[in-house]
């Protein structure tokens, strides 16, 4: 039951009297109570704040100053405004210190409050150094008046100390400014207003404006989809996975655009129309991978036991290394984690360690890893089904340079570094940052048709080709691979692999429509002409010989294609296959001064005589460039940046730098001494740099050499820019120009090589590690 004010406690209306005839002092007692640091705008609004909440909200006991009269409820105000601007001590004083004391000021929108000049500012410029309990004694006692024993029974009351009343007596403030604050036509509680930054506010406004909408739509949003499922694929949009919505380009749309690349490839193939095909490949695409699909178990390295395997190698060639931990075998346990040696057995999968020689059915390829644990299904008794894998089961294939077991046209399977996973009956290879989530929209139809035994569909989304083949007739194995083909070109969208032979000796490719010619050429033989090289109407090529990756070099097969007249006159180019959906065009850069000296960074094809010659002599280490980190290899160029005149009549050497370039940016380079006369030396190595590229225009290389004079040399050379080469540290040599020759001896030492550029800086020897940068 509410009470009437008539019926309000007699002390609660004497108080409110009070407050209201007293209220400048009151104020003025507040504002210079309050600590200086809150600045004069909030103290104001809290000095106000806390005179208005001084008020009691019921009759209770009266104050110091006794039960009656004014003395008595302006004491109990008094009290009240100083235990709301004192902090206070003791463990309640930390607890509120903690929680943010003082507290906030209440909230004035567009407009800064402060006391008029002189006067309470002068009072509070001399009082803030001293503590508020001090400050708030001198106010009572010196003042406003009050008698030292009243001014202190009133801070006690309020919990402040006992010593600040002989504190505040201690303080020496000017008698003049003292009978200014007490003159009654001085106001405490006057204040001068200006208003805030304007255009600062309106600029707020539009902020917070802008942020509540946003916030509502993203809110909004959230309510239509729902809260996130953990461990659910990405759902697939209406219509992006029926055939009849693919994506086509017209024929001829290669001609009318500036736009040279994979979205300008037509529908090609003898089974564009067959929508059971690409509904077999879209759907193997919806349920690939999903996103969210837990991670295969790592194999544990150690001795040889059950379920291991041993971390050495037994793979041979140079590109095993760092792709043989698992002792180049495939270690495929079953549910229970365990391997059995042997040929496959139902529910099993062997444990094959031979890595070497032909590549035997159910076998890994060379160098390659397969870590595969078969959940569900059962393989054939005995040897394992040529290509494929249990239903239900999921792979980790690391292929590093082998081509996959005989029987299946495992198109990732030749020295392409990828994931694999086995689901539903498909094996699906992806490269390293290309996710295998369905399509957002309608992907692009590049291809479906049969070759050779095998349905395949070439599709684009966006920066990635899939490629899905299936056997033609019976049950073969199912495979969907996954490409980057981010910006690529004229070149390096020129072809995709389209099949391979069960030993993965041969190969066909579907060329771009804007091929006008191709031919095969032996990149070890340069004098040799190119082979023409028989094209069907749909633009797939006649089978093509693909390197070995086995064995000795003896030759190295590549495609040279020529653009038509309507893209670009008399341009030929070459793409190697390194195993990849996508071919790798190869370039060279010959020297800058000499007869045929090109621009600095300024790839050339590589179709003339001296590209021919330079490639002879690396297409050998193309092997160790497969499987690159990050998607696989887009090009690959050799940029020949000085020659020398060797020491004792070694004749004169050409110094290159092969740059392998991956799809996602990352280059490894490769630096070698090519004498006159002996095989080429190779003097540096450095992965994941920018050298030789574009944006590492300057190079500088040194290496030891032992002259056929049987003298030891230190040999050094640098690019276009270097002016001087100075070799520190177990040789000291300077040289003007961009060679050095300098005699070493021939126990290797820390050697520090440093070249002066044209520009003014200098660059650092390329050595694997932090050199090579300018």
């Amino acid at each position: 039951m509410s009470t009437s004010p008539r019926f309000r406690s007699t002390a609660v209306e004497q108080a409110e009297a009070v407050l209201v005839e007293q209220y400048p002092r009151l104020v003025r007692l507040a504002y210079l109570t309050l600590p200086d640091s809150l600045g004069r705008h909030g103290r104001v609004l809290l000095a106000h704040r806390a005179v208005q909440r001084a008020l009691p909200r019921r009759g209770g006991a009266a104050g110091p100053g006794g039960p009656d009269g004014s003395g008595g409820a302006l004491a109990e105000v008094r009290v009240r405004v100083l235990r709301g601007c004192l902090a206070p001590a003791g463990r309640t004083g930390a607890a509120l210190a903690r929680a943010g004391w003082p507290p906030v000021p209440p909230f004035v929108w567009g407009l800064r409050l402060w006391p008029p000049a002189g006067g309470i500012e002068e009072v509070a410029r001399v009082l803030a150094g001293e503590p508020a309990p001090v400050r708030a004694a001198f106010v009572l006692h010196r003042v406003d008046g009050l008698p030292e024993e009243t001014a202190a029974r009133l801070l006690g009351a309020a919990g402040a100390p006992a010593d600040a009343m002989a504190r505040a007596l201690a303080l020496g403030v000017g008698e003049t400014l003292l009978r200014e604050l007490r003159r009654p036509e001085f106001d405490a509680s006057v204040v001068s207003t200006r208003p805030t930054d304007l255009l600062r506010r309106r600029r707020r406004v539009r902020a917070g404006w802008a942020a509540a909408a946003a916030l509502a739509v993203v809110a909004g949003a959230l309510a239509v989809v729902g809260p996130a499922r953990p461990h659910a694929s990405r759902p697939v949009a209406v219509g992006v996975l029926d055939p009849a919505r693919l994506e086509r380009v017209p024929a001829q749309a290669w001609a009318d655009t500036a736009r040279i690349d994979f979205t300008a490839w037509p529908a090609r193939g003898g089974r564009t129309s067959d929508r059971a095909l690409l509904g077999r490949a879209l759907g193997a695409w919806s349920s690939a991978s999903p996103p969210h699909a837990p991670a295969p178990p790592q194999p544990t390295p150690g001795p040889p036991a059950v379920g291991r395997a041993t971390p050495g190698s037994n793979a041979s060639g140079p590109h095993a290394a760092g792709w043989t931990a698992l002792g180049s075998a495939a270690l495929v346990p079953h549910a229970a984690d365990r391997a059995t040696p042997g040929p496959a057995t139902p529910g099993r999968a062997a444990l094959v360690s031979d890595a070497s020689g032909p590549h035997a059915v159910g076998r890994a390829g060379l160098g390659s890893a397969a870590l595969v644990p078969a959940v569900v299904g059962r393989d054939a008794p005995g040897a394992a089904d040529p290509g494929r894998a249990a239903l239900g089961s999921a792979a980790l294939i690391p292929a590093a340079v082998g081509r996959a077991g005989s029987g299946a046209e495992s198109l990732g399977s030749g020295g392409r570094r990828g994931v694999a996973a086995v689901g539903g009956g498909v094996a699906v290879r992806a490269a390293p940052g290309v996710d295998t989530d369905p399509p957002r929209r309608a992907p692009q139809l590049l291809y479906a048709g049969d070759s050779d035994g095998r349905a395949v569909v070439l599709l684009l989304d966006g920066d990635r080709v899939v490629r899905y083949a299936e056997a033609v007739t019976g049950r073969g194995a199912r495979e969907l691979d996954f490409a980057r083909t981010d910006e690529a070109g004229v070149t390096t969208a020129a072809a995709l692999t389209l099949v391979r032979s069960p030993d993965g000796g041969r190969a066909r490719y579907l060329l771009a429509p804007w091929i006008a010619a191709a031919g095969t050429r032996d990149l070890l033989r340069a004098g040799e002409d190119t082979k023409p090289l028989a094209l069907a109407a749909d633009g797939v090529t006649a089978p093509v010989e693909v390197p070995r990756s086995a064995g000795a070099c003896a030759a190295w097969p590549a495609l040279e294609v020529t653009s038509s007249a309507r893209i670009v006159e008399k341009h030929s180019f070459v793409l190697a296959d390194l195993g990849t959906l996508t071919p790798v065009h190869l370039t060279y850069t010959p020297l800058p001064d000499g007869p045929g000296a090109a621009a600095a960074r300024q790839p050339r094809e590589a179709t003339g005589a001296a590209a021919r010659a330079a490639w002879a002599d690396t297409a050998c280490r193309l092997p160790e460039m497969r499987g690159m980190r990050d998607g696989g290899v887009r090009a690959v160029n050799i940029w020949e940046f000085a020659s020398s005149e060797l020491p004792d009549g070694g004749g004169r050497a050409v110094w290159s730098c092969t740059r392998t370039s991956s799809w996602a940016g990352p280059g490894d380079v490769l630096v070698r001494l090519s004498p006159a006369a002996g095989p080429p030396q190779d003097v540096a190595r450095a992965p994941d740099t920018a050298a030789c590229g574009r944006f590492g225009q300057h190079l500088l290389a040194g290496t030891r050499w032992r002259s056929p004079a049987g003298r030891w040399y230190l040999l050094a050379a640098g690019s276009r820019e270097v002016t001087g080469i100075t070799a520190s540290g177990a040789v000291r040599a300077e040289a003007r120009g961009r060679t050095l020759a300098a005699p070493a001896g021939p126990a290797a030492a820390a050697v520090e090589l440093t070249g002066r550029l044209a520009s003014g800086g200098r660059v650092t020897a390329l050595d694997g590690g932090g050199g090579g940068r300018d």
